[in-house]
């Protein structure tokens, strides 16, 4: 595996980049130098190698020995479009393993333009619940008023006494529960909580500390940047490489994530009523297409093309509206759509948005929620499509009912107390919205990935499916797991610069777009790469964490599929999960 070189000495001490030390027991907080060992890391590489060096891989995930990683990417704060993220990792209380979620919103941004590499949540918290305030003046934990709250009305509390250019960072009653599905919401560019770092029960995590909240104050300087002219040059092309790609540029902003919907179910790829189907007669009612239409002639406060977070060009996240024109939430994303609609035959946009705000509300995973719903649907547990129910128990689990503890527990959980052996997940995490029969690269990605089964963390599908990137064919084994490999690489290194995902279907078909990406980079830090210092980066980041899972105890006998999808056939063409065993094993060799 060919070694990513380190920026040089002279442009680290330029940059004076900080980790924030929090110990949660004792209210403690100080910044201190970023160790050699970070440097060239930022976003999902620095909390997965902060987790790797610093937590016993054996330790309880909501236990004094776990800690939770807060990591802006190494382009946040910068003009580089897109490149706001915050990545959020532990050892997960899902998976048993490592974990990194990342969010938009403001918080990653903000965090970045204040020199902060990391910030790290250490032991458990006191009796009383706590909120980190951050600053150019400093940092401290103090008391917090709004423990109890759910994630909006927490904001909207904090808001009043902090102002509206801070940025927030919240807990709702699901984490402060620590159900192992929990959330954690970053406030948007509206100062709302609508986006979350959502899988792998991070949340959980973050109420285990005690903490209830942050508050972020941006600094107002500029970040150093070793070529300033450089810089500027290649964030330009890149930014003109995402405006003028077909998918970046214009469908996400159209029609959200959502616009997926029609081509899984056309691809016979589009889990229904908990993967025995792969096809939605109803899916039309919750395409992007109907997203858009509803939240256009609705008005109101409804918007279409609406970015998440500062310096984003592809503007996926609208605002829908209900039949009123008052605003419901955020356009629920494909993986919320599909969670809701098609798993537990739901042909309906209004009860999706209702469920995906209550959801963010409570801060949960809508995910996994969807999951546990649609498989006690598959048991006979609940009535496929029975709306109200489903709205009465999703509104259990904030409050803490024995059935919403379940619910907000996780699939995997939600099996075993139900004695149900057909249950979508790997590692303890549900899959989502892409049936591994038949878009099978992806599959892969679910299958081997040290996150466990998650949309995030290599897209399969954009080559199986959309045709970016390479054309492999969905429906066959040959050629899915060195897809899985390369689409797993890119994730890591896109999450570890801190962009949106979404950008890597531009650097599937713009070499351009990449090069400029690798400028920025070079720009920035003084530092000397190439393109093949970048898949080296991802390689690393993978590296880490499978390292990690092993020592945790997750052994190869984890990186599968459940068997039901080798042993049942799903949609038009009859497909089966048929990747060998073998191939499964050598995608992430390195």
């Amino acid at each position: 595996m060919e070694k990513c070189p380190l920026p040089s000495a002279e442009s680290k001490a330029k940059m004076r980049l900080s980790f924030l030390r929090v110990n949660a027991a004792t209210g403690y907080c100080a910044y201190e130098p970023a160790p050699d060992w970070a440097w060239g890391l930022g976003g999902r590489g620095l909390t997965s190698a902060v987790v790797a060096k610093e937590v016993d891989p054996l330790a309880h995930p909501l236990g004094p020995g776990a800690k939770l990683v807060f990591a802006p990417g190494l382009l946040g704060g910068t003009s580089c479009a897109s490149s706001g993220r915050l990545s959020v990792g532990a050892k997960s209380p899902l998976t048993y393993g490592v974990k990194e979620a990342n969010s938009g919103g403001q918080p990653g941004g903000h965090l970045a333009r204040l020199g902060i590499l990391a910030v790290i949540i250490e032991d458990l918290g006191s009796s009383e619940w706590r909120q980190l305030e951050i600053s150019p003046e400093g940092a401290k934990l103090a008391t917090t008023q709004v423990a109890g709250l759910d994630s909006y009305a927490a904001v909207e509390k904090l808001r009043e006494e902090f102002g509206p250019e801070c940025s927030f960072i919240v807990i709702g009653r699901a984490g402060e529960a620590r159900l192992a599905a929990a959330t954690i919401a970053m406030t948007d560019l509206d100062g709302h909580p609508t986006r979350h770092a959502g899988r792998g029960g991070l949340g959980a995590v973050m109420g285990s500390k005690g903490l209830k909240a942050i508050i972020i104050k941006p600094g107002h300087h500029q970040l150093p940047i070793a070529r300033a002219k450089d810089f500027q040059r290649a964030a330009k092309e890149f930014r003109e490489a995402l405006i003028n790609h077909p998918v970046c540029g214009h469908s996400l902003a159209e029609y959200g994530s959502a616009a997926m919907m029609g081509l899984f179910n056309e691809a016979g790829a589009l889990p229904t009523k908990y993967f025995t189907e792969g096809q939605f007669d109803k899916f039309e009612r919750l395409s992007g297409e109907t997203l858009n239409a509803l939240t256009k002639s609705r008005g109101g406060e409804g918007r279409v093309a609406r970015s998440c977070m500062s310096g984003c060009v592809m503007r996926c996240s609208g605002v829908f509206p209900d039949s009123a024109g008052q605003k419901v939430g955020k356009w629920p994303d494909y993986e919320t759509m599909w969670a809701f609609g098609p798993n537990a035959d739901i042909g309906d946009l209004d009860v999706v948005a209702r469920l995906n705000r209550l959801c963010d509300d409570i801060g949960v995973d809508t995910i996994e929620v969807g999951a546990c719903l649609a498989l006690l649907m598959e048991a006979g547990i609940i009535k496929y499509g029975d709306v109200q129910t489903v709205l009465k128990l999703v509104a259990e689990i904030g409050d803490g009912t024995p059935m919403g503890r379940i619910l907000g527990s996780g699939v995997a959980v939600c099996g075993r107390v139900y004695g149900l052996w057909r249950v979508a997940e790997v590692k303890g995490q549900a899959l989502p919205a892409f049936d591994p029969r038949s878009v099978k690269g992806q599959g892969v990605t679910f299958a081997t990935n040290p996150q466990g089964a998650d949309h995030t963390a290599g897209p399969s599908y954009a080559a199986n499916i959309l045709g970016l990137g390479g054309d492999v064919d969905p429906l066959s084994p040959e050629g899915q797991a060195e897809l899985s490999r390369r689409a797993q690489i890119t994730a890591a290194a896109v999450d570890t610069l801190g962009l949106c995902l979404f950008v890597s279907f531009a650097f599937f078909e713009s070499p351009k777009a990449l090069d400029a990406v690798v400028e920025m980079l070079s720009a920035r830090f003084d530092w000397p790469l190439t393109r093949q210092n970048l898949e080296a980066l991802g390689q690393k980041v993978l590296s880490l964490e499978l390292d990690f899972n092993r020592r945790a105890g997750l052994s190869e006998a984890t990186d599968r599929l459940p068997e039901f999808f080798s042993q049942e056939s799903v949609g038009p063409h009859k497909a089966k999960f048929d990747v060998s065993a073998q191939d499964l094993e050598w995608t992430l060799k390195f």
